[in-house]
């Protein structure tokens, strides 16, 4: 198992990921620090777990709506995706849901 060393808020975190996995988790990070970094500009530096929490909080609706879209498109809201590209669709959000509860636990744990 590999540890990157990510920043969020200037701050450094050791957290463990798969073989493999560090230039995602790298990635996932810089998308994580600047949804803190927009809350720090709108309400200030209100502290690391409140930040995370208020962060966590935004990717959650995000996912929230693309859970909701990929339903609408299921139910023919768009017309023009195939039971495949839905299903393929609705496999990759699943995958991005999975690997942010794995991060926000990691962090926790930090």
């Amino acid at each position: 198992m590999a540890q990157v060393a990510v920043s969020i808020n200037g701050r450094s975190y050791r957290i463990a990921c798969d073989d493999g996995q560090e230039d995602h988790l790298q990635r996932l990070a810089k998308f994580v620090d600047k949804k803190v970094s927009e809350l720090v500009a709108s309400v200030g530096q209100i502290g690391d777990t409140r930040l995370l929490v208020m962060a966590s909080l935004l990717v959650a609706d995000e996912l929230s709506d693309a859970y909701a879209e990929v339903e609408r498109l299921k139910t023919g809201g768009a017309g023009g995706m195939s039971a495949q590209e839905e299903d393929q669709l609705a496999e990759t959000i699943e995958a991005y849901a999975e690997k942010l509860e794995h991060i926000a636990d990691h962090l926790e744990r930090a």
